[in-house]
């Protein structure tokens, strides 16, 4: 026996709001959702019980949502369809979930947001000379993590004898072992040589060595879990938007650097990316600047025959 569709409909929709007590807003996309998965339905089976859906079937309406449309948006409409018929499943309406079948659409990863240059100010602030031990090393970690543009993990495993102060340059190991230079500008030598002065009489005073660079208060090498909550809390002090992700500071550092007419490939090489198109996922900056440069500095680029 067909079950009537839209009841069934109404049934889940009671189920989202009463049991799993989703917010109305949540509800409101599944029921949006599901009512044009419905009438797509009644259109191409007319009078088919929802029983007999085969994953087959569900192919062209999953075809037709996702053109036109954002990859997020298809996730979306698909984990509607997934959650509507394993509900009808468990109440005995249905022997097998159609949409389980269905491949999930590879989700491109969103860029992590990056700072404007005023923000990396307000955030950075002026290299302190001054202040207790954690000062000096957060403002050392912020000021050496966007000066060189680097990783989260490169950071956390820099150790005493990748620096070099004189000539502003750290040694860094990359993703898979691969060793690189990243360089720091005055601001981050001024406030790495006040780190350092300040870790020599801290460790003087525990009575302990270490060769890692950037230490926890036990004395101990401080793990890219607490440089993390560290950019974190600088941000919130100085009133930028709340959970900045460390990486939003790498990210800044390669647009910083493309929005001021670096070579794509400098960029490639500071950042320790195997593959420019890793690079040029950085590249959202004004793409109307660069084709005005572009047509402004190639032989033949000028468009305009």
């Amino acid at each position: 026996m067909g079950m009537a569709l839209w009841q069934a409909l109404e049934d889940f929709l009671t189920y989202l709001r009463v049991e799993r007590q989703l917010s109305l807003h949540t509800v409101r996309n599944y029921a949006a959702d599901l009512r044009a998965f419905l009438a797509f339905w009644e259109e191409q089976h007319p009078g088919q019980p929802l029983e007999l859906a085969t994953y087959r079937q569900l192919r062209p309406y999953l075809a037709q949502v996702a053109r036109g449309r954002r990859k997020t948006t298809l996730a979306r409409k698909l984990a509607s369809l997934r959650t509507f018929f394993a509900f009808l499943q468990r109440q005995g309406r249905l022997e097998t979930n159609p949409a389980a079948l269905a491949p999930t659409p590879k989700l491109d990863k969103p860029l992590p947001r990056f700072l404007t240059v005023d923000e990396v100010v307000q955030l950075l602030g002026r290299p302190s000379e001054a202040g207790d031990f954690t000062q000096v090393r957060d403002q050392a970690i912020l000021d050496v993590f966007y000066g060189g543009g680097l990783r989260l993990s490169e950071l956390a495993g820099l150790t005493l004898g990748d620096v070099d102060l004189d000539r502003g340059v750290l040694k860094v190991m990359g993703k898979g072992g691969k060793e690189r230079l990243a360089f720091m500008g005055r601001p981050a030598r001024q406030a790495l040589a006040a780190y350092l002065r300040a870790r020599e009489a801290w460790l003087a005073r525990r009575g302990t060595a270490t060769a890692a660079l950037f230490l926890n208060r036990r004395g101990g090498p401080l793990s890219a879990r607490g440089v993390a909550r560290i950019v974190a809390a600088r941000a919130r002090l100085r009133g930028l938007p709340g959970g900045l992700n460390p990486h939003a500071l790498r990210h800044s550092f390669a647009t910083h650097l493309l929005e001021g007419g670096a070579d794509l490939r400098a960029v490639q090489e500071l950042l320790g990316h195997a593959s420019i198109s890793s690079t040029q996922r950085y590249l959202h900056l004004d793409l109307d600047h660069l084709m005005a440069e572009y047509d402004r500095t190639h032989p033949r680029g000028g468009r305009k025959e």
